[in-house]
């Protein structure tokens, strides 16, 4: 039976309860099903903690889904949270073949017209995809909201971009591990939408520093994430989902994860090599082609962005713009 977990608030306390869902159903997770170590309490974060032992718990609490417990809620009535809060976040830039390719054609990356922009960034592509190594930066977990939350676009731009983009949950210390063994670190997968404040990645004043990422892209909510975890061993072939995202309907980015340069495995591994990946980490694995820069569309009040991938459910952000206080 396959199951994902999520955090929601509790409809008689309104706490924050970890729970299992499936299909279309959730159990809460208490101490009473869940036997943990020391009797932690069942969050999200224990359960990767202590995975080995709460595994094969949560495939037996999972078979029970298809029955009329009334143990179990409808997850339609339920207010979804932040599934986890990361001690780390690791963003992988400019991940997508297809989306550099796009993005250098937009911005003018070069002389020549378009068909010989968009063949100079293949080349360039192919050779960093053969030679090359991912290019990584930090977000804050302070910038996380939840998948239905409200996105508040700052007033200090009018240039606020979607990227929505597959998210691995780590599921244990890895330092300098390979990429073939790199996978066997990861717990599962979430989604995420990477909001950037487009006229704020680059520097006026300091150009020679080159992208500011930390006024880009972490301001409140700028990071909508799940609504939930999908434990790995239920994804097949990471390099083989869909990544959907509809603004107002339309659709705006649709893309396989196939396209990525760099693995999900070779991200792990490469991000690994100089800081240790802890149980709980997000690495975000970049967005696919379909931007608002690729559009020449920003994000406006009103906007409803509706992402989606591949066995992670549906994200459901509605835009609206900030009020001077």
């Amino acid at each position: 039976m396959t199951y994902s977990l999520i955090t929601f608030r509790d409809p008689a306390t309104g706490d924050a309860r970890a729970g299992l869902e499936s299909a279309g159903r959730v159990l809460p997770l208490t101490d009473a099903n869940l036997d943990l170590p020391g009797n932690e309490k069942p969050t999200l974060e224990s359960v990767i903690e202590h995975w080995d032992k709460a595994e094969g718990q949560l495939d037996r609490l999972a078979e029970g889904a298809a029955g009329d417990s009334a143990d179990w809620l409808d997850y339609a009535d339920l207010t979804v949270l932040v599934p986890l809060r990361p001690q780390q976040i690791l963003q992988a830039g400019a991940n997508y073949r297809q989306h550099v390719i796009d993005l250098a054609v937009a911005h003018r990356d070069g002389e020549g017209t378009d068909e010989e922009i968009r063949a100079r960034t293949a080349a360039t592509m192919d050779r960093r995809a053969a030679e090359g190594t991912p290019y990584f930066f930090i977000g804050l977990p302070t910038a996380m909201a939840s998948a239905t939350e409200d996105l508040v676009l700052p007033g200090y731009s009018r240039a606020h971009d979607w990227e929505l983009e597959l998210a691995a949950v780590v599921g244990r210390r890895a330092f300098r591990v390979s990429p073939e063994e790199a996978l066997d670190y990861v717990f599962g997968y979430t989604m995420v939408n990477d909001i950037t404040t487009r006229d704020l990645v680059f520097r006026k004043d300091m150009p020679a520093i080159g992208s500011d990422w930390y006024r880009s892209k972490n301001a409140p909510g700028f990071l909508p994430t799940g609504p939930l975890v999908l434990p790995a061993k239920f994804v097949e072939d990471p390099q083989d989902l869909m990544v959907t995202l509809r603004l107002n309907g339309d659709t705006m980015q649709a893309e396989s994860t196939a396209d990525m340069l760099f693995s999900v495995a070779q991200l792990i591994s490469h991000a690994s090599q100089q800081m240790p990946l802890l149980p709980g980490d997000l690495v975000l694995t970049g967005s696919p082609a379909g931007n608002g820069a690729h559009w020449g569309r920003m994000l406006r009040d009103g906007d409803v962005m509706e992402g989606t991938i591949t066995g992670l459910g549906t994200q459901l952000v509605h835009c609206r713009d900030e009020v001077a206080p």
